[in-house]
């Protein structure tokens, strides 16, 4: 692991991720996440994480693997559909990960979401954080309304809230 990294980690910490992510944005992302949610049957999770810390730290683990953690944790797969995806933000390394069920990533496959992620670390890039989740719900929701229309009435199968760690 390099040194910047380990600082950069233990500098920013949680703070920081309360601070680009107010309630008030927190609630415009959820407000979001539920009206994507009605043109498509999928459902999606946004969890942003301001930096590791203990074990996740000094075992030097990245973002991707990070984000397969917080997917198995918050049951995303676990869907009726197979079709649930996270949206994960590790900010202290400004690095998008997009984790999928195995429904609807076989459909979109890791260049698509690659290329939603890219665009979101973009915009984040340029200090839009809020424009940049949105826009990436929006990119997210649309692979899902193509894949996955909504078919009458589908429950809601996983929280819509934002998560922060």
């Amino acid at each position: 692991m390099s040194i910047g990294r380990m600082f950069r980690h233990l500098l920013q910490h949680h703070w920081r991720a309360r601070q680009v992510f107010p309630q008030s944005v927190l609630d415009r992302i959820e407000q979001a996440i539920k009206q994507s949610e009605t043109t498509h049957s999928g459902q999606v999770r946004f969890v942003v994480e301001g930096a590791l810390d203990g074990r996740p730290l000094f075992r030097n683990q990245h973002a991707r693997e990070r984000a397969l953690d917080v997917f198995s944790h918050l049951r995303i797969w676990d869907t009726a559909h197979n079709n649930g995806v996270l949206i994960y933000l590790l900010l202290a390394d400004r690095d998008v990960e997009i984790i999928a069920d195995r429904g609807i990533d076989a459909k979109v496959g890791a260049a698509g979401w690659e290329t939603i992620c890219r665009a979101m670390e973009a915009e984040f890039g340029s200090g839009e954080f809020e424009r940049g989740v949105i826009d990436g719900i929006a990119a997210v929701s649309r692979e899902l309304a193509r894949h996955f229309p909504p078919a009458g009435a589908h429950p809601n199968e996983l929280p819509d809230k934002p998560v922060v760690m």
